[in-house]
């Protein structure tokens, strides 16, 4: 019951700071204004909307800290995301406003993982020290961006932030992973309260303050669950949940590094829009995406509670439908 009222509060709260954020925005000038080629929309939009995402997050989980009893360990994790998540958001507002070259970010986003692991968030499977803090870093730096980089249409990372929460609250359920429940529900709800004003046509952006504080969270939640004892391999799980953004980003790293750009340098390779080029309208792919988002998320639930020789063929047939649709992508024409 008291992961709903979270849910709820967060939803309600994000639902109302949103549209003072984009009167805010629009007072100071914090627009998107379409002037570069790789823009895909076609009016300015204020952006804040990740602001909102943000103060809903922290205010609702301070209160529930002060009403509920957590455990010691769950009180030392909500630290390292309250602290680390904050600074990826100013590092997004930052780059909304002025602009940050990627190195300054790629940074910011290092010092933000370094954070989650002082505070005991990190990959624990592994046993070796070193090994298991490069391989956080590469995850979470790798997670942050690639919600950033879906980012490219109206309610796509808002509204797959909002199915990714929801698999990771369900997956980690049984086991009462406390503060994975918690901070899975209450960035549900303040990404959900943002989506009925960024859902076409988007009347606020939440910009990179929201799609890297998104992406941000989600990969500390991420690491939070054992997932299984039944098989080793659904360990893998987050590739799941996550596997609209970590797909997209691999798609557009490949179609870039194909045509000798720079993976770092924005473009039209990506999956949503090359749906759209197929002739699919944005309200589609959006569903498309929403679609095939939940698909994964009980796939992955699947890998948690079946054997490990099913759990094979269940990623076997994952990976070569990925293929397939790469195939079939990669021979769209985008301008």
């Amino acid at each position: 019951m008291i992961y709903l009222i979270a849910f709820a509060c967060s939803l309600i709260v994000s639902f109302a700071l949103t549209p003072l954020m984009r009167k805010l925005a629009l007072r100071y000038n914090v627009i998107d204004r379409p002037i570069s080629a790789v823009k895909t929309h076609k009016t300015p939009v204020p952006y804040l909307g990740g602001v909102a995402i943000w103060a809903s997050f922290v205010l609702i989980l301070f209160i529930v800290r002060f009403y509920t009893h957590f455990p010691t360990g769950t009180l030392r994790n909500l630290r390292g995301i309250f602290i680390g998540g904050t600074i990826i958001m100013l590092l997004g507002l930052v780059d909304d406003i002025k602009g940050l070259d990627f190195k300054i970010k790629f940074l910011a986003q290092v010092v933000g993982a370094i954070i989650l692991m002082l505070f005991d968030i990190r990959i624990k499977f592994i046993s070796h020290p070193l090994l298991s803090s490069v391989l956080t870093i590469i995850w979470v730096v790798g997670i942050t961006n690639a919600l950033n980089i879906i980012d490219i249409m109206d309610g796509l990372s808002s509204g797959i932030s909002v199915i990714a929460c929801l698999a990771f609250f369900f997956v980690a359920l049984p086991t009462e992973q406390i503060y994975v429940n918690f901070a899975s529900c209450v960035l549900a709800g303040s990404c959900l309260g943002f989506l009925r004003y960024n859902f076409k046509p988007a009347r606020i952006f939440m910009g990179d303050a929201g799609s890297l504080f998104c992406g941000f969270i989600l990969a500390a939640i991420s690491l939070g669950e054992s997932y299984t004892t039944i098989n080793n391999i659904a360990l893998l799980a987050p590739v799941f949940i996550l596997g609209i953004p970590i797909y997209d980003t691999a798609l557009v790293s490949l179609f870039r590094f194909r045509k000798g750009k720079s993976i770092f340098l924005g473009s039209k390779d990506h999956f949503a829009l090359r749906l759209e080029a197929m002739g699919h309208p944005r309200g589609r792919v959006v569903f498309i995406a929403y679609l095939i988002s939940a698909m994964l998320g009980v796939t992955a639930f699947l890998i948690t509670v079946v054997k490990f020789e099913i759990a094979v063929l269940i990623y076997a047939l994952i990976v070569g439908l990925a293929i397939l649709f790469g195939a079939i992508l990669g021979g769209v024409e985008v301008k």
